[in-house]
């Protein structure tokens, strides 16, 4: 049985070529991808034991997702066989100062129309450590915020870790809730958090004096410090808080960092400069598996920062949404080998 379990939605992704507007020439790439999906996928090529839940249709293009998962040893013996219809979302890649863009299509997708009842949380945690979910699968309906919220509850009663991605998308939220309402009540059975900063205060409500603007481009540390400090305060059972940090000079050229704050203090890492950036979906689940598996593997939560912001870094240079990298190639990087010279 699997030790981490990643629960949320997959999709079909329709990305138009290289960095061409959508449907400028008559030709979409159809990868998959989806945040909990693609931190299984990142675990299972750390070496973990990692599995995915969900719900997809009982069709070729369900059945293709589920087979791009297991090729990579991801367990999907518990996704959920039901419902109408994928989700999908349509990715432009921007460059230089023309920035990515993201048309989702996922009403109505089987998650999101998926009840409590279409999933054994006993056999799903049997032999299980970890639940790792996301802010984006409450945001689809009221029912997929209701099942989010029985996941958790699920796995902390049976001891498990669980960690939560805040991720906030200002398009999902339209059923009638707003996303403080509803990840207030869900984050209070979470362990780890995880975010940026925007996920912080849009997600959850957390703001520190005039808060962090997100499109400035600049970084302000302190508010950074202050900020994890009042997501600990707001969230006792929260025990780690990690935020990743930044940096946008433009679509191709990011500064890459994070910090963390735990009962050890306050820390930040490394500062990436990423230059040419492929792909930069992706790169949170990216980080959140690197941190999950950090934590796991690392005595010391800043090696396991270290780890997350190299894993992130690494994506950045992989296109689809998956983060197609081993440990030791993160490891490489962690320690200082970045200059990209030709190994032989």
């Amino acid at each position: 049985m699997a030790e981490y379990i990643c629960f949320g939605e997959i999709m079909l992704r329709l990305k138009s070529p290289a960095h061409e507007r959508l449907l400028q020439s008559p030709r979409l790439e159809a990868t998959f991808g989806g945040g909990e999906a693609n931190v299984a996928v990142s675990l299972a090529n750390f070496g973990c034991e990692a599995a995915f839940v969900s719900a997809l249709p009982d069709n070729a293009v369900g059945g293709a997702a589920l087979a791009e998962l297991r090729g990579f040893g991801v367990d999907t013996r518990h996704v959920h066989r039901g419902g109408e219809r994928m989700g999908i979302y349509f990715l432009e890649t921007g460059a230089n100062q023309r920035p990515s863009k993201v048309v989702y299509d996922r009403g109505n997708s089987s998650i999101s129309r998926a009840s409590p009842g279409d999933f054994d949380w006993n056999a799903i945690f049997a032999g299980a450590k970890w639940l790792h979910i996301t802010g984006i699968t409450p945001a689809l309906s009221a029912s997929a915020a209701r099942l989010s919220l029985v996941a958790v509850t699920a796995a902390s009663e049976a001891g498990l870790t669980v960690s939560c991605d805040f991720n906030y998308r200002a398009k999902l939220w339209n059923y009638g809730r707003t996303a403080p309402e509803v990840m207030g009540e869900l984050v209070r059975h979470v362990d780890v958090g995880i975010a940026n900063e925007e996920d912080c205060q849009r997600s959850l409500g957390v703001n520190v004096d005039a808060g962090i603007d997100v499109e400035s481009g600049e970084l302000d540390i302190a508010k950074y410090e202050a900020l994890s400090a009042a997501m600990l305060e707001r969230f006792p059972r929260m025990s780690t808080i990690a935020i990743t940090m930044r940096e946008s000079r433009s679509a191709d050229r990011n500064l890459w960092s994070a910090c963390l704050r735990d009962s050890g203090g306050f820390r930040v890492s490394r500062r990436y400069e990423i230059t040419d950036i492929v792909d930069r979906v992706g790169g949170g689940d990216s980080f959140a598996a690197g941190l999950i598996y950090g934590l796991n593997h690392f005595d010391d939560s800043g090696e396991a920062l270290a780890f997350a912001v190299a894993a992130s870094c690494l994506k950045h240079s992989i296109s689809g949404d998956f983060n197609r990298v081993d440990a030791a190639e993160v490891a490489q990087l962690m320690r200082g080998k970045g200059s990209g010279r030709v190994q032989r």
